[in-house]
């Protein structure tokens, strides 16, 4: 059975201005890639009558909450039936899948889901300053790992990555192929923040950030904000894009919402919800054409290959030495608009995006030359994660 049997189509994206630090606000950007998503789609935006967002009005470190869904709403004058906002998601992609809900069931017809962010403009100071008003008593798990040093998710996934390579053979120059490969992506996307071709001696040279992610396996905050519409297969008829159909989603978490607590340490969230994925639809690993995955730290895409069913467990190194397999002109290419690592961090709508794009043959220089029917996105880490298998219409 496919996601919300078929009645939820992606009909338009939209992209704002990308960039580091280009001294725009959140909401500027956000309406930027609303008004590219509905013109992309043919609509008008009276036909609109949705709103979500990743995430909503919350506490954040600065810049990481570019707009809100009441910031765009009110914006556009948008006249709306049904509207939500949510930090805990799944991936980052929960909000999109209550838009995809909402409208299978009737409560809304054509939904505006974005995430807007600014973080490199809000943090032009520097992150620490940036954090400094936020200065508190560490609490809840940070009362176990601060006394430890171990502040960031960059601690807490290199922990997990080092369990996976003592348990399996993994190592730094086989994760270094997948970064590489992601940069040299990047070289034919106009909008990715590093597009210079990376070297294997690049990437082991740079400086160590918490063993064993460098600083090329952390992603670059960015400024931008990425727009899809959804819209009730029945309406679709007759709009400018050939509708791409949410084949099946996972959003299941099968243990603790914890960072430490997973029963296996050599697994994460991701392969919870690549596991319920694939259970709703009759396609397999087998027919995906093109996979982003999410890259927040390199070793998050090694556990989507193996989450989605790409490598076995605990064969992701031999998977990641066979570069001609994933690349772009591959028969599975991985994250063709170069990843957060390369591109820049605009969260799980990134995928999605450059997803849809390549489905639709939309690309431009780095478009995958096969002939892509199926894409697969993963999206977040650790023990946040949720997935799509996106099919397009013919």
């Amino acid at each position: 059975m496919t996601f919300v049997e078929d009645r939820a189509v992606i009909t338009g994206v939209g992209q704002s201005q990308i960039g580091r630090r280009i001294g725009r606000s959140g909401i500027d950007l956000a309406l930027e890639a609303a008004e590219r998503a509905v013109h992309h789609s043919g609509l008008d935006w009276d036909a609109i009558d949705g709103v979500a967002s990743y995430p909503g009005p919350v506490a954040a470190e600065a810049g990481f909450v570019g707009a809100t869904t009441h910031d765009v709403r009110d914006a556009l004058g948008l006249r709306t039936r049904w509207h939500t906002s949510s930090v805990e998601t799944s991936g980052q992609i929960g909000t999109l899948l209550d838009a995809a809900a909402a409208v299978a069931t009737g409560r809304a017809t054509h939904v505006l889901c974005f995430r807007s962010v600014c973080e490199a403009t809000a943090q032009a100071g520097g992150r620490a300053s940036a954090l400094a008003d936020k200065a508190r008593r560490a609490s809840g798990h940070g009362e176990f790992r601060m006394p430890f040093g171990a502040a960031s998710p960059a601690n807490w996934i290199a922990m997990y990555a080092q369990r996976y390579m003592h348990d399996f053979g993994l190592t730094r120059e086989q994760i270094g192929k997948l970064v590489i490969n992601s940069r040299t992506n990047a070289g034919r996307n106009p909008d990715a923040i590093y597009r210079q071709p990376m070297t294997m001696d690049d990437y082991l040279g740079a400086r160590l950030i918490s063993w064993p992610l460098g600083l090329y396996d952390c992603d670059v905050p960015c400024d931008g904000a990425t727009a899809v519409i959804l819209s009730r297969r029945e309406e679709s008829g007759g709009l400018a894009q050939t509708p791409i159909a949410i084949e099946a989603a996972g959003s299941a978490l099968y243990s603790r919402h914890s960072w430490d607590q997973r029963p296996d340490l050599t697994t994460m969230a991701a392969h919870d919800a690549a596991s319920a994925m694939w259970d709703t639809t009759d396609l397999t690993p087998a027919d995906v054409d093109l996979a982003t995955l999410y890259d927040g730290f390199s070793y998050l895409t090694t556990q989507w290959i193996e989450a989605l069913g790409f490598a076995e467990h605990g064969k992701v190194g031999p998977f990641l030495d066979d570069t001609d397999r994933y690349r772009l002109e591959g028969s599975l290419p991985i994250n063709p608009h170069g990843g957060q690592l390369s591109a820049g961090r605009l969260h799980g709508y990134g995928f999605l995006h450059e997803a849809c794009v390549q489905l639709w043959g939309q690309a431009g220089d780095r478009q995958a030359p096969k002939d892509l029917a199926v894409a697969a996105v993963g999206i977040g880490g650790g023990p946040e994660a949720g997935c799509l298998l996106l099919r397009r219409d013919s």
